[in-house]
């Protein structure tokens, strides 16, 4: 059983989470990717905007993400937290959505895994980013693999 941080940990991680999202949609939207596609010591990074769930209010989110052929592929890790990012469950009930990848826009299709393509692309996603592999290991649930394809 993976250790878990208390409630409150995970709360004000969660607002600490919204404020730097923010700052970071806002500067690479303003700059079209050049700056926020890529962090010091991080691997790339997308705008994802998708719909909420139930509130149906426009939503973005910056993501890592790896490249497979012409999918792109996410990790809803969420840094190991006991519960599955909202960004997953918005994909799960509006899954056309679309990113921004540096200035480009594309419209995808979301869809989580199936088992072994999940390991496969797992492996991958982790040799893009190794720490993938201690979030699992923080948690109890098994995180998803989301990948997006073009639509259209």
């Amino acid at each position: 059983m993976a250790a878990t941080a208390p409630p409150l940990v995970w709360r004000v991680l969660d607002r600490v989470v919204a404020v730097v999202t923010a700052l970071h949609v806002r500067l690479y939207r303003g700059t079209a990717g050049r700056l926020g596609h890529r962090l010091p010591g991080m691997p790339t990074i997308l705008l994802l905007d998708h719909v909420g769930a139930r509130s149906g209010r426009r939503r973005t989110t910056p993501l890592l993400y790896t490249a497979v052929d012409d999918d792109l592929v996410l990790i809803a890790s969420k840094a190991g937290a006991p519960r599955h990012p909202a960004w997953l469950h918005n994909l799960r009930a509006h899954p056309e959505v679309t990113v921004q990848v540096r200035d480009e826009v594309h419209a995808v299709r979301a869809r989580e895994a199936g088992p072994a393509e999940r390991d496969r692309l797992w492996a991958l996603a982790v040799r893009t980013y190794p720490t993938y592999d201690s979030y699992r290991a923080r948690t109890d649930r098994q995180i998803p693999v989301v990948v997006l394809s073009p639509r259209g």
